[in-house]
């Protein structure tokens, strides 16, 4: 009778030490989860750099003169200079951002909706052309990050995109100057790991192109 008594009096809320351990780690978690919950809102997933802030192409990019219009290009292809813009690793992701600059040299404004572009490497195999929203998706999926607010997504889109080469409106020679990204997929969506004898091969300009990258 005493030890039914003695056994009633505990407090059925007492916790053993590894319950306790449990409790503690698991306050720690919600805590850290929440802080980067609260801090990813109203922000980037990652931190782009501004268009603005984009340094110009190199002198030596490789380039050709079409006539009304004047092309230069150079790939991104180490993982410092994805790193610098974006602050996420699209080599790892199989992305092979590629720089274009687009100059009007004088006439009627040039229709780019037609454009399209093409990338082949030595072994001639070829990079597919995708868009910034697919780009988004394979950076995403190669850096595991799978849990976000829906919100800070948004942000890093809009600021991704805003690095994409517009080729939906005409390129006049009040405009006189264009440039943006274009982003090959990889064979086989393996890493990219110093790709050679890249050639940018461009259609519906005013003439064909098969541009030498390196």
């Amino acid at each position: 009778m005493v030890r039914a008594r003695s056994a009633l009096m505990r407090s059925p809320t007492s916790t053993s030490p590894s319950n306790a351990l449990i409790f503690r780690e698991t306050a720690a978690i919600s805590l850290i989860l929440t802080v980067a919950f609260a801090s990813s809102c109203g922000g980037s997933l990652y931190r782009v750099r501004s268009v603005s802030e984009l340094p110009p192409l190199a002198a030596s990019a490789p380039a050709t003169n079409l006539g009304t219009v004047s092309l230069r290009a150079q790939p991104l292809l180490s993982d410092e200079e994805s790193q610098e813009l974006f602050e996420s690793n699209l080599n790892l992701a199989g992305l092979l951002p590629v720089r274009v600059e687009l100059v009007h040299n004088g006439g009627d404004a040039i229709e780019l909706k037609k454009a399209r572009f093409h990338l082949h490497d030595a072994s001639g195999a070829e990079w597919k052309s995708i868009s910034a929203k697919q780009a988004i998706a394979r950076i995403l999926k190669a850096n595991q990050v799978f849990a976000y607010n829906p919100n800070s997504r948004k942000v890093f889109e809009k600021e991704f995109r805003a690095y994409e080469l517009d080729l939906k409106s005409p390129l006049t020679h009040s405009e006189r100057r264009r440039e943006g990204l274009v982003i090959f997929l990889s064979p086989g969506k393996a890493p990219v790991a110093s790709p050679h004898g890249l050639i940018l091969a461009v259609e519906g300009l005013p003439q064909p192109v098969n541009l030498t990258l390196n």
